[in-house]
């Protein structure tokens, strides 16, 4: 060690076995080294000759004082610019024991629903909150957000156009939405050759040639048009209608399912999420329940349990893109979970009552703020308003304005043609009104006199009508009113948490999602307010920390992936394919290629990848791969000749779904360029790729990086997640922009978020890993990973098969093992043995993908080497179960993984019928008495909760009682 290197380096924190286990480990591979099973995994041809050039990494103590250092750059200002964001209050026992909770943080999407039941009651508020405040039944469990939702809203009703529209491409959308939602649109619906017709919704002809329309509610100015006359007619043209909503305002307007809406889009970010300089935020979607097979993205369903109790799931999983592929009418792969879950719990903390009283005052206040600017001279521009007033100034006195704003440190918003916006949120105070008001008094040489004032006279005005008022009640079922002191707020959401399992309790070994560490001094940052209460849209130079981290964070990721570039815009990995692919789409067709439209994908790929490449207006064709999970070059070659014409790109993972470094990788790259085409790389496995190779060096073109697999950013409970992009020089130019902030390269594409750097509240996680880890300890990471995949390999191939490997024998970061022997054998799913393993307390490696019948297990490098024994242990123990089915020692239909899981209401029940001990059933090793994870719920009916689908918050009574026993 060098005298003065810090003592506590990250990188022995972070990865799992020490330097001698991993050497250890490679040995018990049959290796010499944990290098020279390296040079055995990853062919020759692409391993890097340099090491990265990321710099020497900081200890946690530096870090923190750089991270320090970085924040006092941000300056936080009283903020009222709205449009979308807003300053929110998020209560301190939600931050603490949900925002801050590895508990919460670290869980997975909620694929095995028997360990996930209380994130997905949680989920379940949230769809219910959402449900009640638009007025429409259905709601999805959310989505990335509001640009983003309203541009699937869109594309759910061009593919819902009724046999005598088929020819209806148009889709009205009003000048009044906000802008960077208007602009994600126009990326989606280029690609879909969807024709935008973008105008004042009151003075548009409406006729036969448009499929659907959206609003905003209220408006970018803050008006708040009455819109039932427009939808009525919208709607005798058989025309959708879509609602861009305020959420927190349809605690007091006419919910938009009430004047007639298909389907109503927005944002719970104001539901006491931060804003975060753009994100990460939950979106939402509602719709008619005629549209509950067709809405995008995740439903949480109410079903029943083997023993007939109650049970929550994902519902609806047929249009899940894995199962769909090509034939998948969204890419929407995650949701934004921890935030909607954060967003359900600010609903069920304040309930219905202080929700209402918080966007009452909310508006009072606004309502005081008018009249007064109005006793001043000021015009305003929107009569009816909930928290927004637009008033209309000249250039000279918007730039007075705008002098005496920065001097009381305020940010408004100035717009265009001189008027200026001002937005008031649950955070401002009634001085911070006042102060408003002097700001403009000074500005306009009037008097102001505070004395003469009351807050009171203005909370009979009326600043919109009655007509209006809601009249309807919501969050009417008892979980939005019985959790308001703290003390039973904490044990509430203590309570759901203790039902999901997540890392603070094992392993999670899910092939292709990359469940590491996510290191608490990485998370540090999220919750700083010189971080989290920065609005996406202020002045460049209050957020010059933020300038500074994207900088440093866009030139690493770089370095790693050999690029000239990254976009950190898209948030989440199945944005990032489409980015990508919306990249490559501008560049063809800026160089006069822009016919090629041809996509080939593998067929082990990700579901995401042919769906994202249809969302990108792509025809896919698949390539075979061979009986060694390696792509069919003789086939690529063949298709990619065939459709040399017209073909635009490759989507390529590396190593492969199957995870296997294929030997042909080059090869394939320079076929895709001899015939016209870019190589896409999928950034799902780049775990396995940084620092030893990348996928520049390998041959492609794009990549986008799962930040929340290979970086640390958490899972999150299913999300958020951050998909960047990385590109070459040739694609620089194409990069997103935004509209509002010029981020804009020479040709940029249109936003793929709506806020200009995704989720960038979540990108200090990777951030904060590339500094500590630093060039050496990254590289280290991914030898981890290899090293850690192929010692479970050799533990359990004996016992299970491994259905791929590379030339050598050997895995990638990730290994498939083979199940569908024992469904001959001993009657036995693989289903089966995943819901057994949960009553070692442990989540199932991913089931069935991208080979059904099969169990992908990635244990990632931050994984101990106990930890992998105690894994090993338990497949081996649950093998010797399958045996004993075999050997006739076991009912084929009643054993321990046909029951599985086990709850701790079976063991403890008076009865017992089953021909095993409730000690096998619930302790089947002697450490799952120290350390035991109980299942929540037994084995769930998916088929019963499908056909009696249920998404809210209801009685049990209403929707099963004839089925639940006792």
């Amino acid at each position: 060690m060098k005298h003065f290197e810090h003592p506590d380096k990250f990188e022995s924190r972070h990865i799992g076995p020490s330097f001698d286990e991993l050497n250890q480990m490679a040995i018990e591979c049959g290796a010499k080294s944990v290098d020279d099973l390296i040079e055995q995994t990853i062919p020759q041809n692409i391993r890097l000759t340099e090491r990265l050039n990321i710099g020497e990494p900081l200890s946690e103590f530096e870090y923190i004082k750089k991270l320090r250092k970085l924040a006092s750059k941000n300056k936080i200002q009283k903020t009222y610019i709205g449009m979308g964001y807003y300053p929110t209050i998020l209560p301190s026992v939600i931050r603490r024991n949900i925002l801050e909770n590895p508990g919460w943080y670290t869980q997975y999407t909620p694929y095995q629903a028997e360990i996930a039941q209380g994130r997905l009651e949680a989920l379940l508020n949230f769809q219910t909150v959402v449900a009640d405040l638009t007025g429409l039944p259905i709601a999805n469990a959310s989505l990335l957000d509001e640009g983003t939702a309203a541009a699937e809203a869109m594309i759910m009703f061009h593919n819902l156009r009724k046999k005598d529209k088929l020819n209806s491409h148009k889709f009205f959308v009003s000048q009044e939405l906000f802008p960077q939602t208007i602009d994600v649109i126009k990326t989606r619906a280029k690609l879909l050759d969807i024709q935008l017709v973008i105008g004042d919704h009151q003075t548009i002809e409406l006729n036969n040639d448009y499929f659907a329309l959206i609003v905003q509610y209220p408006s970018e100015s803050g008006e708040i048009y009455d819109y039932s006359d427009f939808f009525k007619q919208a709607e005798s043209l058989g025309i959708y209608k879509i609602v861009a909503a305020d959420i927190m305002s349809l605690t007091l307007l006419t919910p938009p399912g009430e004047f007639g809406a298909d389907c109503a889009v927005g944002s719970t970010q104001r539901f006491g999420v931060p804003m975060g300089y753009g994100g990460p935020h939950a979106a939402f979607m509602s719709t008619k329940d005629e549209f509950k097979r067709n809405i995008p993205g995740r439903i949480i369903g109410v079903s029943i349990d083997a023993k007939g109790n109650r049970a929550l799931r994902m519902a609806l999983q047929t249009r899940e893109q894995h199962i769909k592929r090509e034939r998948a009418t969204s890419n929407i792969c995650t949701a934004q979970v921890l935030l909607a879950v954060m967003a359900g719990m600010y609903a069920v903390y304040h309930g219905p009552e202080r929700l209402k009283q918080i966007a009452a005052r909310i508006n009072n206040l606004t309502k005081f703020l008018s009249q007064s600017l109005k006793q001043l001279g000021f015009e305003q521009k929107n009569q009816n308003y909930f928290d927004t007033i637009t008033l209309l100034t000249d250039k000279n006195l918007q730039n007075k304005i705008h002098t005496e704003a920065l001097k009381k440190e305020i940010n408004l918003r100035y717009n265009k043609d001189f008027s200026i916006g001002i937005s008031i949120s649950e955070a401002t105070a009634f001085e911070d009104v006042i102060e408003l008001i002097n700001v403009f008094a000074k500005a306009a040489d009037k008097n102001f006199e505070v004395r003469n004032l009351n807050e009171r006279e203005y909370e009979s005005f009326n600043s919109f009508p009655s007509i209006l008022r809601r009249k309807s009640d919501y969050l009417t079922h008892p979980v939005f009113n019985s959790y308001h002191s703290e003390t039973e707020m904490m044990r509430y959401i203590k309570r759901l948490e203790n039902r999901d399992l997540s890392l603070v309790h094992s392993m999670i070994p899910l092939g292709s999602c990359t469940m590491k560490l996510n290191a608490a001094t990485e998370m540090l940052g999220v919750t700083m307010s010189e971080f989290a209460e920065l609005h996406p849209f202020i002045p460049e130079e209050q957020a010059f920390g933020y300038k500074e981290l994207f900088n440093e964070l866009e030139k690493d990721l770089a370095e790693i992936t050999g690029f000239d570039a990254v976009s950190l815009q898209p948030n989440s990995g199945a944005q990032g394919e489409y980015s990508g692919l919306s990249v490559i789409r501008a560049y063809l067709e800026d160089i006069g290629q822009g016919h090629r439209n041809v996509t080939l994908i593998p067929s082990s790929a990700h579901g995401t990848n042919p769906a994202s490449a249809v969302m990108a207006g792509m025809k896919v064709i698949v390539v075979n791969c061979d009986a060694h999970g390696n792509i069919d070059v003789d086939d690529l070659r063949k298709k990619a000749e065939a459709n040399k014409d017209n073909l635009a790109a490759l989507m390529v993972t590396y190593p492969s779904t199957h995870g296997v470094f294929e030997e042909s990788i080059k090869e394939i790259c320079e076929i895709i360029h001899q015939y016209g085409g870019q190589v896409y790389m999928d950034g799902a496995n780049l775990n396995a790729q940084v620092g030893l190779t990348s996928p520049a060096f390998i041959g492609a073109d794009v990549c986008h990086i799962n930040l929340h697999k290979t970086f640390c950013i958490p899972h999150g409970g299913g999300g958020p997640g951050m998909g960047p992009i990385a590109v070459a020089k040739h694609l620089v130019p194409y990069l997103p922009g935004h509209p509002v902030v010029n981020i804009n390269k020479e040709k940029s594409i249109h936003s793929v978020s709506s806020a200009p750097w995704g989720s960038a509240g979540i990108l200090i996680i990777s951030y904060a890993y590339i500094k500590m880890m630093g060039s050496e300890g990254l590289t280290n990471a991914s030898k981890a990973a290899i090293v850690n995949a192929n010692y479970i390999k050799a533990k359990l191939e004996k016992y299970f098969p491994v259905l791929y490997s590379g030339l050598n024998g050997r895995v990638g970061h990730e290994l498939i093992f083979d199940m569908r022997s024992f469904k001959h054998s001993a009657h036995i799913e693989v289903e089966d043995i995943a819901k057994r393993l949960m009553d070692y307390g442990y989540h199932a490696p991913t089931v069935s993908f991208p080979v059904p019948g099969t169990l992908m297990v990635e244990p990632t490098e931050s994984e101990s080497k106990a930890e992998l024994d105690r894994f090993c242990e338990v497949m081996i123990s649950i093998r010797e179960e399958i045996k004993e089915i075999e050997e006739g020692k076991a009912d084929p239909n009643n054993n321990v993984l046909k029951n599985a899981p086990h709850t701790l209401q079976m063991l403890i029940s008076d009865k017992w019928n089953y021909p095993y001990s409730r000690e096998k059933a619930g302790y089947p090793l002697k450490w799952t008495r120290q350390n035991k994870f109980w299942p929540s719920v037994a084995r769930v009916d998916n088929a019963y909760g499908d056909r009696n689908l249920v998404c809210s918050c209801i009685p049990v009574s209403e929707y099963a009682e004839e089925n639940l026993a006792n």
